[in-house]
């Protein structure tokens, strides 16, 4: 039997000090994350009747924090991660309450409605961040696999609670019913980060916020791994973008069913990944993350082209089922390659610019989507599948085979920054 040191099990994980804790307050978060999503959309349809406008605001709550996340890099960097966590928490519980409230006193025009989105969405990248950040940082690199796992698995368990818990409050009490709601529990996962261990680690600063958030997006751009992951998963997130938008229309004007059921599909898709990302959670990725991303993003054009056809609710539930199994070995591959192709020393502005540029393409399709579904539904869930074709190719062509630091890599690297091996 292996010593609990090296014992390699979701037990010596949970062991680990602060990470619990750590998680429980990201799972607050996510599930607020996954309620904010579909009670935004579903309040923007229901209140102002406008897919185009729901597109808007889902850009909105989503860019301004891509914009800003080479600074916010630099930030976690040098000023460590709990802190900022929390104060994004806390920014986003204020803005969402708030977006509720005037909306309840009907003091909400579109413009302010539009000004607090972006308020909000700034500092997102402290928090989105942070906690990836955080976790490579306290949890031992042998565990990384059964930590992304979890990780991934906390976005997946969220997706199952907060879709059609944001569902039903729409449905019951309201969208301003549910965009409180999901203020509340973020809130709540601020209280929970207070007091988590914060390490510190080596890294290389030139004391100049702007100069380290220009370094930071130079690494990722001259890392060939990141700069891969950047092409191959925006465009994929193009596809996730437009179903947001597509997906309420098509259940509300084909089927004419109603914001809970909405919810319900969500939450289908998530039970469904919680298998795939639990088991190649369990195996060793290193040398087939590129395979990971590559074949089941191709086999995502199916599910998006079984929703096109759809002739009822259930054959939409079986594709979404689909989806949630193909996404679960994609997540695995793209956090662990990510971990083991970046420096330590440049974790926080290198995640920071490199999940905002992987994350680009859900503003991006949303807002294109908007308009889109005016035109056919089918044809965006169509061309949502051939993006999704497309992004599979990309890790094949793009991704170098090999690359990755050091398990020691604890020195910080000396400026300008260091490349990762190239293939």
């Amino acid at each position: 039997m292996s010593e609990p040191s090296e014992e390699l099990s979701y037990r010596a994980l949970l062991s680990v000090p602060s990470y619990p804790r750590a998680v429980a307050g990201a799972q607050l978060a996510r599930i607020a994350g996954q309620m904010g999503a579909v009670a935004m959309v579903l309040f923007v349809l229901t209140r102002y009747h406008s897919a185009a406008l729901a597109g808007i605001v889902v850009f909105l709550s989503i860019f301004p924090g891509t914009l800003f996340s080479p600074f916010a890099g630099a930030l976690l960097d040098r000023h460590g991660r709990r802190r900022l966590i929390i104060l994004d928490f806390a920014l986003a519980f204020v803005t969402l309450v708030l977006i509720g409230v005037l909306s309840l006193l009907h003091l909400l025009p579109v413009p302010l409605l539009l000004g607090l989105t972006v308020v909000s969405s700034i500092t997102a990248p402290l928090s989105n961040v942070g906690l990836r950040t955080l976790y490579p940082i306290l949890v031992p690199r042998r565990l990384w696999e059964r930590m992304n796992a979890v990780d991934s698995n906390g976005y997946v368990v969220a997706s199952i609670i907060g879709p059609p818990l944001a569902g039903v409050i729409v449905g019951v009490a309201g969208g301003e019913a549910a965009i409180i709601t999901t203020g509340v529990i973020i809130g709540l996962g601020a209280l929970v980060m207070i007091g988590i261990n914060d390490p510190e680690t080596n890294t290389s600063s030139t004391g100049n916020l702007l100069r380290d958030a220009w370094d930071g997006l130079r690494y990722v751009l001259r890392n060939p791994t990141l700069r891969g992951l950047a092409a191959s998963i925006s465009i994929a997130n193009l596809a996730n973008g437009a179903v947001y938008i597509a997906l309420p229309v098509l259940i509300f004007q084909r089927f004419h069913q109603g914001p809970p059921v909405v919810g319900l599909l969500y939450a289908v898709s998530g039970v469904a990944g919680l298998f795939t990302t639990t088991f190649f959670g369990r195996m060793n990725s290193q040398g087939r993350e590129r395979a990971m991303l590559a074949w089941p993003q191709m086999a995502l054009l199916v599910p998006f082209a079984m929703i096109a056809v759809a002739p009822n609710v259930y054959v939409v539930g079986a594709a979404l089922v689909l989806f949630g199994l193909l996404v679960g070995p994609v997540d695995i591959a793209l956090f662990t390659i990510r971990q083991r192709r970046t420096d330590p020393a440049w974790m926080g502005r290198a995640f920071a610019v490199s999940m905002s540029l992987n994350f680009s393409g859900v503003p991006i399709g949303s807002a294109i989507a908007g308009p889109l579904v005016g035109w056919s539904i089918d044809g965006t869930l169509l061309l949502a599948g051939a993006c999704c074709v497309v992004a599979g190719i990309m890790p094949l062509v793009v991704i170098p085979a090999t690359g990755d630091f050091a398990e020691a890599a604890t020195t910080p690297p000396a400026t300008p920054p260091v490349e990762a091996p190239p293939a």
